[in-house]
């Protein structure tokens, strides 16, 4: 409900009072006015000569690229130079280092980075000016306003403000050991002047009431885990010195998309997470946010927390004390380049110049900057700039872009800075590196080692650049480049064996015992041919994105599955559903580290620039009778929990049409994709459904969750299904698997059709889904005359799952079907066989074979009854051709 905001209170005495010079907006009528919003600047600047301070760098017409074509995001234009560090979509990216310091102080919409959760929502330029947010929760005038009634009703301020990512510089952090994060390089930063109102003005209206301590903010994106949502404190957000903005335009335009069109929270000195884009509600409260993106999305957990340890430490994750809130003191080198080369004539007695940025958190300005060429001991003082500054000279009342540029009166700095150091060649030809150190005005220094965390953010260590002598000159070489791009002294050290974390930078240093080493260098798999070069074009891609000749891409390489059709795992659909297409996700979230070592035998060259998008989540539509389809993810949502045994559950999924089917075929899967809480990195796993295929709006999946126990870890994706709330959508994708029941004694087994006459099904545990699921169609079917034997090993006799219902297909199976229970730790009342799935079992139960080749063996169980049936039957003379493993 939309309540009338009671009259401004008296702001006079604050620097942030209306000016009286400042005309009235005009009234908005439709986009055409709002895009008029703002003072065109003339042609001479704002009536100067010279504007005093920086002015919007030019911007780039670009379009729809190919790849956001097939996602969410096919609205939105974008810079080809951006880099992207999460594949294709979400949208995730920086600009290359060089072409963000070229910019200069301001960078364009084209180049500033972007962070995204998800998909961008699609505001049409029509109802820009409707578009509404709420202020609620603990103040006295709750109000819904919309864009329109923010520009007239309140005044606009322009202010410069550098956002930056809490990842910044993390690619460093994940090779010294994998965090939960993805590899942002060194320009995880960007400067924009930003327009709009004043936190604290519209929060001045609102009246927050007693108890208020935090001010939190919603945005529009629909994420797994409900909307992007965060908190700031309530004394920062009313505090006009801390200048929090309710922005809608940046250097002069519209918001961008990719930057929260049309209205966005924009929080200067602290992390980029913090200003939520799409706003949509501001909700005033007593406790800092519950939202799961506030408590699992910018943290700093204690060191000796690891990955794994993380998962299971929900209140860890909570506590408040790790939330990151202001930045803290970060820099780098800009110049050199990575892999710049410097040519040195001898005798020369030129000099190189340094170049770098800066910047510090909560409106502390990085005081100094120091450049040392002996590893830390002499240093040297950079020259500073402080571009800022200049708008601090701007008039009384100048306005820029509609908003009044009044910073004469503040203190805090919100931007970064550059430095730069003129260096003799003589001195670079000398050194090994070169590294520096920023320090704020409250003398906090940038430490010389890294503290590492489970989430990689805040990584501030000096930042070294390490100097290769040639034979013609000076070549530089960065830490680390962003994404999964190769190259960096760091990527080199540890490739090489070196321990990064050893106190000299990887360095093996004379006397250095090797034993303190805590952690040896992981091996890295290599899954590439070395001596192959070819660069693959799209044209070439796309003419083998059929069944015939799959090719398929991997962390930027093609791979031809043609070879493997007949002897992969999970059947030739796995290999030719993936063909043209960037399957990296799924394939590094399912396959062994074998399967990984065997790719180099697969491998033809390098994946185009430009690639088609890899296996989005597609909607779908009235007209799809059927949900599942084999190259696009579909999205279903959790409708209930069924709690079976103590640690087996079934989950309902409500399809989004209710008259569709599943789609699966007798004996195949569909892959599951959930989320990593903090990373947003896939967990994808293959499960047989208990729907039949006739279910229509429905699908049940049968899990037994793994839980973590001191001797073991439990199971990502059954301890993340099992912590889902219900509403929540999961991805699937499907069919796969190798084995087809065609009905009636007719099998397809990797696309090859053979008849059998009897089913010997062995199973334990939640491997009886898909037994259970073939059992079921042998059964029903009154006309099918095939025979089948089930031997279900389990330990205690609550873990035998679907007990009841497969007893009531041996019932009804009548003399074709026989069942048999085993356990392994039986209690004092079981009745049934003792001892485990072994020969013996085997050879009573099931026989030798008769050599007819008319009985196909079905295997799904845990790894050790797997390899445990498998070796006796072989022992009993039964043929690998016979025997299937789901």
């Amino acid at each position: 409900m939309e309540v009338a905001l009671p009259p401004t209170p008296s702001l006079h005495s604050s620097p942030l009072a209306l000016h009286p010079h400042i005309p009235p907006t005009p009234p908005l009528q439709d986009y055409d006015e709002y895009q008029k919003l703002g003072f065109v600047l003339p042609s001479n600047g704002i009536g100067r000569s010279a504007p005093l301070y920086p002015l919007p760098p030019t911007t780039r017409e670009n379009k729809v690229l190919p790849e956001d074509l097939k996602t969410p995001d096919n609205h939105v234009e974008r810079d080809p130079r951006l880099i992207r560090l999460t594949g294709v979509h979400p949208f995730n990216v920086e600009a290359p280092l060089s072409d963000l310091y070229d910019e200069g102080f301001l960078t364009s919409k084209d180049l500033h980075y972007v962070r995204n959760h998800g998909a961008v929502p699609v505001v049409e330029d029509a109802g820009v000016l409707d578009w509404e947010f709420s202020i609620e929760g603990l103040v006295a005038h709750p109000a819904t306003l919309t864009l329109r009634d923010l520009m007239q009703t309140y005044e606009q301020v322009t202010y410069p403000i550098t956002l930056v990512c809490a990842g910044n510089r993390r690619k460093e952090q994940n090779l010294v050991r994998k965090t939960k994060g993805f590899s942002w390089g060194a320009a995880g930063l960007s400067t924009a002047l930003w327009t709009g109102v004043t936190l604290a003005s519209l929060l001045a209206r609102a009246a927050p009431t007693r108890g208020a301590r935090y001010v939190c903010f919603e945005g529009a994106d629909r994420l797994p885990n409900g909307h992007y949502g965060t908190s700031v404190k309530l004394a920062w957000a009313a505090d006009p010195d801390r200048g929090m903005l309710l922005a809608h335009r940046m250097n002069g335009e519209p918001l961008h998309p990719d930057h929260g069109k049309p209205l966005r929270v924009v929080i200067p000195g602290q992390i980029g997470g913090r200003s939520v884009k799409w706003l949509k509600r501001i909700i005033v409260t007593d406790r800092p946010s519950d939202n799961w993106y506030h408590i699992y999305d910018n943290r700093v957990l204690p060191m000796m927390i690891s990955p794994e340890d993380s998962a299971n430490l929900p209140e860890t994750w909570k506590d408040e004390r790790y939330a990151i809130y202001d930045l803290n003191t970060n820099s780098a080198i800009c110049y050199p380049a990575h892999d710049e080369r410097v040519a040195v004539p001898p005798g020369s007695e030129g000099t190189y110049k340094l170049k770098g940025y800066a910047y510090a958190g909560g409106g502390k300005r990085v005081s100094r900057m120091e450049v040392t060429l002996d590893q830390g001991r002499t240093w040297m003082l950079a020259t500073m700039s402080y571009p800022e500054d200049l708008y601090r000279l701007a008039p009384e009342g100048e306005v820029l872009f509609g908003g009044r540029l009044d910073m004469a009166w503040r203190e805090s700095s919100f931007c970064w800075c550059f430095w730069e150091l003129d260096v003799p060649l003589s001195r670079l030809q000398e050194a090994g590196d070169v590294m520096i150190r920023g320090m704020d005005d409250s003398m906090m220094v940038q430490p010389r080692d890294m503290y590492w965390s489970v989430l990689g953010m805040m990584n501030n260590p000096w930042y070294r650049v390490v100097i290769h002598k040639e034979a013609h000159g000076l070549r530089f070489e960065h830490p680390a480049q962003p994404a999964l791009m190769p190259g960096g002294w760091m990527e080199r050290v540890k490739k090489g064996g070196g321990n990064l974390s050893n106190g000299f930078w990887g360095e093996k240093m004379t006397g250095e015992d090797e034993a303190l080493s805590t952690e040896a260098p992981a091996k890295e798999i290599s899954m590439v041919d070395e001596k192959i070069t070819r660069k693959i074009t799209a044209e070439e891609l796309q003419e083998h994105s059929g069944e015939d000749k799959p090719w398929f891409v991997v962390n930027g390489q093609v791979y031809d599955g043609t070879k493997f059709l007949e002897e992969h795992p999970g059947g030739a659909a796995s290999i030719t559903n993936a063909a043209g297409q960037d399957v990296s996700e799924e394939f590094l979230a399912i396959h062994s580290e074998n399967a990984k070592a065997m790719m180099p035998a697969y491998h033809i060259g390098a994946a185009p620039l430009t690639l088609s998008s890899p296996t989005p989540t597609t909607p779908t539509t009235t007209t799809d009778t059927v949900f599942l389809t084999p190259k696009t993810w579909r999205r279903a949502l959790l409708a209930s929990k069924t709690t079976v045994s103590p640690d087996t559950k079934i989950f309902h999924f409500t399809l989004p049409v209710p008259t569709q089917t599943v789609g699966l075929p007798v004996g195949q899967h569909l892959l599951i994709r959930l989320r990593d809480p903090a990373t947003r990195e896939a967990v994808i796993r293959a499960y047989t459904p208990l729907s039949e295929g006739t279910e229509t709006g429905t699908l049940r999946v049968l899990v037994k969750i793994y839980r973590d126990t001191p001797a073991r870890k439990g199971g990502l994706m059954t301890q993340g299904l099992d912590a889902l709330p219900v509403g929540h959508a999961v991805d699937f994708k499907g069919p796969v698997g190798k084995f087809e029941y065609l009905g009636r004694g007719r099998c397809s087994v990797n696309g090859k059709e053979r008849t059998v006459r009897r089913f010997v099904m062995v199973c334990g545990g939640s491997g009886v889904t898909p037994i259970f699921a073939v059992l079921r169609a042998v059964v029903r079917d009154g006309e099918d005359e095939t025979s089948c034997v089930v031997l279900d090993g389990n330990r205690e006799e609550g873990d035998i799952l679907l007990r009841e219902e497969l007893a009531g297909l041996e019932r009804e199976g009548g003399e074709r079907c026989r069942l048999v229970h085993t356990l392994s730790r039986p209690g004092e009342g079981w009745t049934g066989l003792r001892g485990r799935v072994d020969k013996g079992l085997l050879e009573r139960e099931v026989g030798r074979p008769t050599g007819e080749k008319d009985t196909m063996v079905l295997i799904c169980g845990p790894e050790g009854m797997e390899k445990a049936a498998r070796e006796a039957l072989l022992g009993m003379g039964w043929d690998e051709g016979d025997l299937l493993f789901f």
